[in-house]
């Protein structure tokens, strides 16, 4: 688990860095109409591209209908701004193309949302009441099974829109042979961060489990 802290922290550190040196790589268009584009031209037009607050906050909401960009992201004309724009459209594609790990993730939502509010307690309590009532600790580590779960199926959901999202900003002469490698390693270090958040669910879900068998010898 520490070694999972300390990669996290670096390839944190890395994707920091990597979408600052992207930055100052120009491009003639902003995020906004990068994600415009690429909306329009998968034959989308109900989906509003918003700006919002914050650093790497960018995100798609299916309820809302709505491309949510940094400002950076929204105003930015950079091969980072035009990688983000274009990943968060690839959920759009997605969503209205029926991508079946999309709609997995979708379902999971209520369950994880349910699970990740009381799960924390439900463990504390389980550890502390091992003795009186193992039952308890089961339902944390089955709880927070739901949430490790949905973190690997949130992987293919993200590397498939990052996939859709290189392959349009080329097709669309958005990047060039010069700029696309630059689009393709800005997104795969966003994707390591899904992927360290999965094995380091993975590890705690682990460590749980470890504690109540220890309590069942």
């Amino acid at each position: 688990m520490i070694v999972v802290m300390v990669l996290s922290m670096l390839i944190q550190s890395r994707l920091t860095s990597r979408f600052r040196k992207y930055s100052n790589v120009p491009l003639d268009r902003s995020g906004a109409e990068v994600a415009r584009l690429m909306l329009q031209a998968h034959g989308i037009h109900d989906v509003s591209i918003v700006s919002i607050e914050g650093t790497l906050t960018d995100h798609y909401n299916p309820t809302t209908r709505t491309v949510n960009l940094s400002r950076d992201v929204y105003q930015g004309r950079s091969v980072a701004a035009a990688a983000v724009a274009a990943h968060e459209c690839g959920h759009v594609v997605q969503h209205a193309q029926g991508y079946a790990p999309l709609r997995l993730r979708s379902a999971l939502v209520p369950v994880v949302s349910f699970s990740s509010n009381i799960v924390s307690w439900v463990l504390l309590a389980g550890v502390v009441f091992i003795n009186v009532f193992p039952s308890l600790m089961w339902f944390g580590i089955a709880l927070f099974a739901m949430t490790t779960l949905f973190s690997f199926v949130t992987l293919p959901v993200e590397i498939d829109a990052s996939r859709r999202a290189v392959k349009w900003l080329q097709s669309a002469g958005i990047t060039t042979e010069k700029t696309r490698p630059m689009s393709v390693d800005a997104l795969k270090w966003a994707a390591y961060t899904y992927v360290i958040a999965a094995v380091s669910s993975l590890a705690t879900l682990l460590y749980y489990i470890s504690i109540a068998n220890g309590r069942r010898r």
